[in-house]
């Protein structure tokens, strides 16, 4: 089990497409992905607390056994599927929220906000509210 464990962890991290946005082209790539005006400085500080703008991001085990994943950190408890074949509610496998191409990764992020708000994300919760990113220049 280790191993399999292993070679899923290397496959991963070789095979896995992975870009780090400058906060500007992050902002550029969630306005393209149609993200409010409004909300880009939350949205903004949110990727920025939750994956440091890393779409490969994977985050460590959780309390409840779960991992969070890509740039926004979606969680495969609820939202996305550790297996090949997409499911949760977000109707996508965890690696598709992983790469350099957002889209499936806002959609479900986008989802997520519809339900629960920025409330959903500790990163938002612990470190956004009343203090937001200039993106002023972006």
């Amino acid at each position: 089990m280790k191993l399999a464990v292993f070679i899923f962890a290397l496959a991963a991290l070789f095979g896995a497409e992975a870009i780090t946005f400058t906060r500007c082209q992050l902002v550029h790539e969630l306005r393209n992905q149609g993200f409010p005006e409004n909300k880009l400085r939350d949205w903004v500080c949110l990727v920025e607390n939750e994956s440091s703008r890393n779409t490969a991001k994977v985050g460590r085990v959780n309390k409840n056994g779960s991992r969070d994943y890509g740039l926004f950190q979606i969680n495969d408890k609820y939202w996305c599927s550790n297996t090949n074949t997409a499911g949760k509610d977000c109707n996508v496998t965890c690696a598709q929220v992983t790469t350099d191409d957002i889209t499936k990764a806002a959609t479900c992020a986008k989802k997520i906000f519809k339900r629960h708000g920025f409330n959903a994300w500790y990163g938002w919760k612990n470190h956004c509210q009343g203090s937001l990113p200039d993106i002023s220049s972006c």
